[in-house]
């Protein structure tokens, strides 16, 4: 997280406005992950850096809490407390301690607690700050509030291909300055989401670890794609294979498996392959969509222009005859 003198503009970090809503946060966060993951660029010290800054924009804007706080305070929102405002339009500067019962009871302005927040030299701050005329250490507001502040989650993508998705993997995920291994179940899908229990950013108030929660990208295959749950795939075949049936070899995620082409089927035909697809992580399959792509073939022999004038000579089907009744 950035400090007070470290300040990052997290909404110009994910290229959104400050309007945006959290939707489009995760749409923005989402695409730029993936475009500098690590694993996307390994050996990329620039694209790491940016990755962490992503993911670290991300925490703070899609949590609502920590995001109202950085609009409100700004540099100055880790130093928020809950239910410290500043004064707003027509109140008094003398209003923002009001309220002796409060922890904020001391303060006479908004100002005065952010200078108590940061303790530096220079600094009017009193909470921690010795009181020079008496020698005496004043006692913290804030105690309580740091040692029981929650730690916040963390979120981080990670991107896989297919066949460690499918099979399971174990990844190592560098988060900040700490290498973590994680173990990813066979089945997991684009979306997937993966909880790594105490392995979150510490909280910057009681030191305690958040979750981790790892969400699966998956990088594009050449063959397969997901529609749905099931697998899609094409598989090409040649005319006399449409018209008389055949057997072909299709892949599969398990290798390839010899598929029947009944007689007279259509180009963009679909075929399913039960049990075939992706694996959940019950351990069951999903079934592989087969699209039949009739090709025609770029060169013919003597033999097979031959055979084909033939069957054009002979042959009394028309595929075109329901569009002669077709008119505006």
């Amino acid at each position: 997280m950035s400090t007070a003198t470290d300040f990052k503009d997290y909404y110009a970090i994910l290229g959104v406005r400050k309007t945006a809503t959290a939707a489009e946060i995760k749409q923005a966060y989402r695409k730029l992950a993936r475009k500098y993951h690590p694993d996307v660029n390994p050996g990329d010290a620039t694209a790491e850096e940016k990755f962490k800054v992503l993911n670290e924009a991300n925490e703070v804007l899609s949590d609502p809490e920590t995001r109202a706080k950085y609009d409100q305070f700004g540099q100055y929102w880790q130093q928020g407390f809950a239910g410290a405002t500043a004064p707003g339009p027509g109140t008094p500067a003398t209003g923002f301690g009001d309220d002796q019962d409060s922890p904020f009871g001391q303060y006479s302005s908004f100002e005065d607690f952010i200078d108590d927040l940061l303790g530096g030299p220079g600094h009017r701050g009193r909470g921690r700050r010795t009181d020079y005329r008496t020698a005496t250490p004043r006692s913290d507001p804030f105690a309580d509030f740091r040692n029981q502040a929650p730690a916040p989650d963390t979120e981080a993508a990670i991107a896989l291909s297919f066949a460690e998705a499918f099979h399971g993997v174990q990844k190592r995920l560098q988060l900040d300055d700490e290498t973590i291994n994680v173990r990813i179940p066979a089945g997991a899908k684009r979306g997937s989401r993966i909880r790594l229990k105490g392995k979150g950013r510490p909280s910057p108030f009681s030191h305690q670890r958040g979750d981790l929660y790892l969400t699966i990208e998956l990088f594009p295959h050449p063959f397969f794609r997901f529609a749905g749950d099931h697998l899609v795939c094409e598989v090409p075949i040649r005319p006399d294979e449409a018209v008389l049936g055949a057997q072909v070899p299709v892949p599969t995620p398990d290798g390839p498996v010899t598929m029947t082409v009944p007689k007279g089927v259509r180009s963009g035909q679909s075929l399913r392959l039960r049990g075939k697809g992706w694996k959940s992580p019950q351990g069951n399959r999903t079934d592989l969509m087969v699209k039949l792509q009739m090709v025609s073939p770029p060169e013919l022999s003597q033999i097979e222009q031959d055979c084909y004038e033939k069957i054009r000579a002979a042959s009394r089907f028309n595929p075109r005859s329901a569009l002669e009744e077709v008119t505006l």
